[in-house]
């Protein structure tokens, strides 16, 4: 571990913070000494990241931090003495404001407990090294980085506190966003008869797809989710947005038609998009290569209701890092379809709805809880 190293980190922001500051600094949870060990290794590999404490049980994590001013908790779920999921809480307590990465397996159990995890105050997530459907490592080192870089840029920003220092080489650099503007121009609504409403979602999505999604479950629309996650936490995603949001909702299936009142999200490792058979509308799952890293991607989803629907479509692009759905709404609006976005102070990470935001592409930039009253009463004039 280090505890001196600095270097760039080129535009993954909207703030112009300060450069100045020491490493971010991250402390890594998991009984097995070799997956600490990867993990250390991988996060330290960008000299932006220091991880400043390293233990084995959620027990030491919290004598830890109360130690340390950690920033970013990795944090396994299955351990003994105490596991992720009790400490979880624990450390939100003793350090208010440090953000917290779940460290998961791709199985039923491992989606499950990370989505109670997230309901429960974490970030976010990262599968573990040497699951099934993990292909590579510097795929996992590039997950595990560009969440830990944007969770720390974040809280680092929102608390007006410098960003790590410039160096000449070896940072890992998140998926850039445009500088923000003075301020965000908004377009017009436009007022077409809705017959469809999409949403984009990644870091923090979860959490907000189930506050939002409770207050669009009379609508007569389908309702469209592209959430980054791979295949498993997708399942279990629509398992808990039916249960706890009230409406019905379930993964795509390649093929079957677009019906209203139903919720369809998209699977992971499949782009979900929209075709159209004459006038019925159907789902397919496509596996084309990944964009924005990503697959599903919002984009693709975006661009085919842009094509399918053209101006009868409302997208919302909720947090999440990257710029993921920025193309996609731009061929939404140049379909005259609406978009709006989640506000930077209600979203985990303001990547993918500032990159919407600050790009001119939205009717709205509202707080996380007034989005669902908006789209309600857009998609109740002259609803279907």
């Amino acid at each position: 571990m280090r505890g001196a190293a600095a270097a760039p980190n080129p535009g993954s922001g909207f703030r112009p913070a300060g450069r100045s500051g020491a490493p971010y600094r991250i402390m890594v949870v998991d009984d097995s000494a070799v997956i600490r060990g990867l993990l250390a290794r991988a996060l330290e590999s960008d000299p932006d990241i220091a991880v400043v404490a390293s233990v084995g049980d959620g027990q030491m994590a919290i004598n830890a931090i109360r130690r340390q001013d950690v920033e970013i908790v990795i944090l396994d779920i299955e351990m003994p003495v105490m596991d992720g999921l009790t400490a979880l809480p624990k450390l939100i307590e003793a350090r208010p404001g440090v953000q917290v990465l779940m460290a998961s397996t791709l199985t039923m159990r491992g989606a499950t407990v990370s989505l109670k995890a997230l309901a429960a105050g974490a970030a976010d997530y990262v599968t573990k090294p040497g699951t099934s459907t993990l292909t590579t490592a510097a795929e996992f080192k590039r997950e595990l980085l560009a969440k830990v870089r944007a969770l720390a840029e974040t809280r680092r920003t929102a608390r007006g506190e410098a960003l790590p220092a410039p160096a000449a080489e070896g940072a890992v650099p998140i998926e850039a966003v445009p500088a923000r503007p003075a301020a965000i121009r908004l377009r017009p609504m436009p007022g077409e008869r809705l017959e469809a409403i999409a949403i984009g979602s990644s870091t923090g999505g979860p959490q907000a797809l189930f506050r939002l999604l409770k207050s669009l479950a009379a609508l007569p629309q389908p309702i469209l989710i592209t959430q980054h996650m791979p295949a498993t936490f997708t399942t279990i995603l629509a398992e808990h947005i039916s249960r706890l949001c009230g409406v019905h909702a379930a993964e795509a299936a390649d093929g079957e038609p677009v019906e209203g009142g139903r919720v369809y999200v998209a699977p992971g490792d499949f782009h979900m998009i929209v075709e159209a058979e004459g006038k019925e509308r159907r789902l397919r799952l496509v596996k084309t290569l990944p964009e924005n890293f990503c697959r599903p991607s919002v984009d693709p989803m975006l661009r085919s209701l842009a094509r399918v629907y053209g101006r009868r479509v409302l997208s919302a692009i909720l947090t999440g890092m990257g710029q993921d759905g920025l193309r996609g709404s731009e061929a939404l609006v140049a379909a005259g379809a609406a978009v709006i976005a989640q506000d930077e102070k209600t979203s985990v990470v303001w990547g993918m709805p500032g990159a919407v935001a600050t790009a001119g592409l939205c009717s709205a930039v509202l707080p996380l809880d007034e989005l669902g009253p908006f789209i309600a009463r857009h998609a109740g004039k002259g609803a279907l």
